[in-house]
């Protein structure tokens, strides 16, 4: 463990905890070892491996059961594909019972000069930006930010709050379908803002998809920044498509 890292020691251990679940940490009962067993491990006290398995049991990735010991949560990870027809509810479908998205926040505002870029508009042109929060059966799973050509989608924020789907928003606008053009794909530690709404642990890692959306004629109408928890989703790319 790094003490001069300024990282807590408890989120150090938590990091590793869940790093070495994926190498076997847990037994064939999925049972964690003993609180001292971890502590001698990681040298370090009880009451820190304490609370790095509490932050963990807050995440849900595992579970204390009452005189049996720590357990993984058996939950399993979400397989969430990247196509040419990327649809949230689509592609969760046959995972979870109930895909919805819910409305943070929304702003119009002027276009910053990558924004601006990525939609094909001049920088400073007016366009909306939404953030968003998608669950599946209740659990929250992904925070994006996505932003839209003002003078074309305005007053698409009202539609989202009431279907929970960009899919269905831009329908009720006129645009019937939409295809993605590009996805790139990037990992990080979470932010503040993640560990609130994904209800992650402080070191928890997130899986960021950047995306353009085109129209059928291939003009932009969403430009999209996309953050799963990486331990509840997996992104697939669908080499069919490539």
């Amino acid at each position: 463990m790094e003490r001069r890292s300024g990282v807590a020691l408890w989120r150090q251990i938590a990091d590793r905890i869940r790093h070495e679940l994926r190498e076997g940490l847990a037994n064939q009962e999925d049972r964690l070892p003993p609180e001292m067993e971890l502590a001698v491990r990681f040298g370090v006290n009880r009451h820190t491996v304490r609370a790095a398995i509490r932050s963990l049991i807050d995440e849900g990735i595992l579970r204390a059961e009452q005189g049996r010991g720590t357990f993984v949560q058996s939950r399993p990870k979400l397989a969430y594909p990247i196509r040419r027809r990327t649809r949230f509810s689509e592609g969760l479908s046959g995972q979870a019972r109930k895909a919805r998205g819910i409305l943070l926040a929304h702003d119009y505002l002027p276009a910053a000069k990558s924004v601006a870029e990525q939609l094909g508009l001049n920088a400073g042109a007016q366009i909306l930006r939404l953030e968003t929060l998608s669950f599946a059966d209740g659990w929250p799973v992904s925070r994006a930010i996505s932003h839209f050509d003002a003078a074309r989608f305005e007053g698409l924020e009202r539609h989202f709050e009431e279907t929970g789907s960009i899919t269905a928003s831009f329908k009720r606008m006129g645009l019937e379908d939409y295809t993605r053009r590009e996805t790139s794909i990037t990992a990080q530690h979470a932010e503040t803002a993640d560990l609130e709404h994904l209800k992650l642990s402080p070191g928890a890692i997130v899986l960021i998809t950047q995306a353009v959306n085109v129209d059928g004629e291939g003009k932009p109408v969403q430009y999209s920044l996309t953050r799963f928890a990486a331990d509840r989703v997996e992104l697939q790319v669908d080499g069919r498509e490539i």
